[in-house]
């Protein structure tokens, strides 16, 4: 149903107001990082096990997102729900993991009943409350101040700046981690496999390029015929023209084709030489595909010659291969 235009102002009211306010609540977070985060940083960077996250309710969910983030970024970490673990799911935890529990009041009793047993084991424990001077803050060995003023919910009650508070101080936790392990984006690619992520960190050139016989190239010196012909035969818009050492000495496009029509007016007489783009733009083949789009992205060109170590062309990339990828 259509709503009254005054409505809708009052819904984008409320949406300001909410954002504005969680907006603060993250930049409020700033004042409160202290040697504790360095200590939480320490803990799991010496951790031989894994990095174990729990938390109840909505903390609970956050708490997930946070095990994945950090499993994806270089940190191994799981997910352990509070009330499954007082009723075995205990034994996932070990003395070489650490535990960090989240908690906005810090008095969660399912988050707090894992107190004793962690001490027991003497498994270290970083927290993330709301309330410095609460239990499960008093009894961790870092504690990560998640605090905020207020919720975003006008009643004060439902999760929603807190939420977020603690959501972005264990980004920045997983991210301060990352830089500290010198996590690389190949090293990202191997934990993200799968969708066009994985296809963009992990595929190279020369796992999409054209080699052997569909790789298109005519001598130096040959007619432009013949250019033209190995362009129709390949389909690939473009071919390499290779000197006398078998390195690359130029490429002859479709693009060039059109130059060549308003320069001359007989092309019976024409060498690939005298309309040739020198020294034409190339790749080697292991380089990410990724980068590969980017250059094609800023020459406004198409396809690229694939060269080795010595300049001498072992395959031809189209953008067509990075479409059919999916890697773009």
């Amino acid at each position: 149903m259509h709503q009254p235009s005054s409505t809708l102002s009052r819904l984008r009211e409320s949406a300001l107001r909410t954002l504005q306010i969680e907006q603060a609540a993250i930049g409020g977070l700033q004042g409160k990082l202290d040697e504790n985060f360095d200590r939480a940083c320490e803990l799991m960077l010496a951790c031989q096990g894994r990095v174990v996250v729990t938390g109840m309710g909505k903390s609970g969910h956050i708490a997930g997102k946070l095990a994945a983030t950090l499993a994806s970024t270089g940190t191994p970490a799981f997910f352990v729900h509070p009330g499954e673990a007082s009723h075995g799911d205990l034994g996932m935890i070990t003395r070489t993991d650490v535990v960090l529990a989240l908690s906005n009041s810090g008095e969660t009793s399912e988050v707090t009943a894992l107190l004793p047993l962690l001490k027991r084991l003497g498994t270290p424990l970083i927290s993330m409350t709301g309330k410095p001077g609460s239990t499960l803050a008093k009894h961790a060995d870092a504690h990560l101040d998640s605090g905020v003023e207020r919720e975003a919910c006008p009643l004060d009650l439902a999760p929603t700046s807190s939420t977020t508070a603690a959501l972005a101080l264990g980004d920045a936790l997983a991210v301060a981690l990352l830089e500290s392990r010198g996590f690389t984006a190949d090293d990202f690619a191997l934990s993200h496999p799968g969708g066009s992520l994985g296809k963009r960190l992990l595929l190279r050139v020369r796992d999409l390029m054209h080699g052997g016989s569909r790789l298109p190239q005519v001598a130096l010196g040959s007619p432009l015929r013949d250019a033209l012909l190995e362009i129709t035969r390949q389909g690939l818009g473009f071919t390499c023209v290779i000197d006398n050492e078998g390195r690359l000495a130029g490429v002859y496009t479709d693009g060039d084709l059109r130059r060549t029509l308003d320069q001359f007016h007989d092309l019976r007489e024409v060498t690939v030489d005298e309309v040739m783009t020198r020294p034409g733009k190339r790749i080697g083949p292991d380089i990410l595909a990724a980068e590969a789009v980017r250059i094609m992205e800023d020459s406004r060109i198409t396809a690229l010659a694939v060269v080795d170590e010595d300049q001498r062309p072992i395959g031809a990339l189209h953008m067509h291969d990075l479409l059919a990828s999916g890697v773009i």
